[in-house]
C-alpha cells in the first residue's frame, strides 16, 4: 500500500496533559493513524516551574528543542538545552526533565510507531 502525503495545520492539534508530570502537555503531530509508516512526531510544552520525574522509555527518543532553556537529565548527567539543540535518547535510559526558566519550553520528539512503555523510576 502506498503511503498517502498529510499536511496537518497547527490548529488541528489537540495538546492533553501528561498524566506522571504536572506542567508537561503533549500534541501529536503525526503518527500511524495518519499513515506515517514508521515514525510518530510529538510536539511537547513544559511549562515554567514544572518538572518530569525520572522514567525510562521502551523506545529511543529523538529530540529538537523548539523553544525555551530547561535541565534534561539524562542517566547522571545533567544538560542545560535551548532552541536549537537536538537529543538522541535511548530505549531504557533513565531521564528528567526540569523547566526553571521564565519562559515555556517546547520540543519535537520522534519516536518508532507502537506501544512505548513508561516506567516511573525512584
Amino acid at each position: 500500500m502506498e503511503t498517502e502525503p498529510v499536511v496537518r495545520r497547527a490548529s488541528e492539534i489537540e495538546y492533553e496533559p501528561v498524566g506522571a508530570a504536572e506542567g508537561l502537555e503533549k500534541g501529536v503531530l503525526l503518527d500511524a493513524s495518519d499513515g506515517a509508516p514508521t515514525f510518530a512526531i510529538r510536539r511537547f510544552t513544559l511549562s515554567t516551574g514544572s518538572e518530569v520525574p525520572r522514567h525510562t522509555n521502551e523506545v529511543e527518543h529523538e529530540q529538537y528543542v523548539l523553544s525555551g532553556e530547561y535541565t534534561v537529565g539524562i542517566d547522571d548527567k545533567e544538560y542545560v538545552v535551548s532552541e536549537g539543540d537536538s537529543l538522541l535518547i535511548p530505549a531504557g535510559t533513565v531521564h528528567w526533565y526540569r523547566n526553571e526558566g521564565e519562559e515555556e519550553g517546547a520540543f519535537l520528539c520522534a519516536v518508532p510507531n507502537g506501544d512505548d512503555e513508561i516506567e516511573l523510576v525512584e
